[in-house]
């Protein structure tokens, strides 16, 4: 029986500069091997990078669009490069796949906060609240890992490259309006708390939240 990840080709765009990637794109290559795997890299970007890149005009619409056109699969797993697997993501991965469902799939958050332990009481409450948000309002965001069929994903165009930000956003709202269900796939997928640490976390907080809603807003009005 075949692995059901060979369905799948997964799209890791790295920003410039960005040096976290290098621990996910070695977890997939051992753990998702049947998997096609497309690192996709901004031009300019100076750092070494494997030899299955491709560069593309920087912005992670840009990236996340370029990978979608070179896959041959059927389906297309966003990853951000921070994220991290867990024991449990690539099991329910292949579960989900084999239900056969055409659906818009996204995983529980999980930060990985390391230093103070304010700091890391307050990012448990973030994961707490954004997987209620998606559970509850069917918003999830990019760094849950969307999974989408090849062929539903052009049907929405894609991530809109106009947006500076909130590009995943987007396109779950253009999902909903099309019709497209919304799944939670039973695992977690782990991401850095870096940014919350380094620009402060009430800060960071507080400015996706007012992000989100300035966009929900506008989505809402379609």
């Amino acid at each position: 029986m075949s692995d059901p990840l060979s369905q799948v080709s997964i799209v890791l765009p790295v920003g410039p500069g960005d040096r976290s990637w290098p621990p996910l794109y070695a977890a997939l290559r051992e753990h998702a091997a049947a998997a096609e795997l497309l690192p996709v890299f901004a031009d300019g970007d100076a750092q070494p990078m494997p030899a299955d890149a491709m560069r593309v005009p920087k912005g992670r619409a840009h990236q996340q669009n370029a990978g979608a056109r070179a896959a041959r699969r059927a389906w297309l797993w966003f990853l951000h490069a921070d994220t991290r697997l867990t024991s449990e993501t690539l099991p329910a991965l292949r579960a989900f796949l084999e239900r056969d469902e055409p659906a818009l799939g996204w995983f529980r958050l999980r930060f990985d906060a390391e230093g103070p332990k304010p700091l890391q009481w307050a990012m448990r409450a973030n994961a707490i609240g954004a997987n209620w948000r998606s559970r509850r309002l069917g918003l999830p965001f990019g760094d849950q890992g969307l999974l989408i069929p090849r062929l539903e994903f052009e049907r929405l165009d894609g991530f809109d490259p106009q947006l500076a930000h909130g590009e995943d956003h987007a396109l779950v709202w253009r999902a909903r309006r099309a019709g497209l269900p919304l799944r939670a796939i039973d695992a977690a997928l782990v991401t850095s708390a870096r940014k919350y640490a380094e620009r402060g976390w009430l800060r960071t907080t507080l400015r996706h939240w007012r992000l989100t809603a300035d966009q929900a807003w506008r989505e809402m009005r379609r």
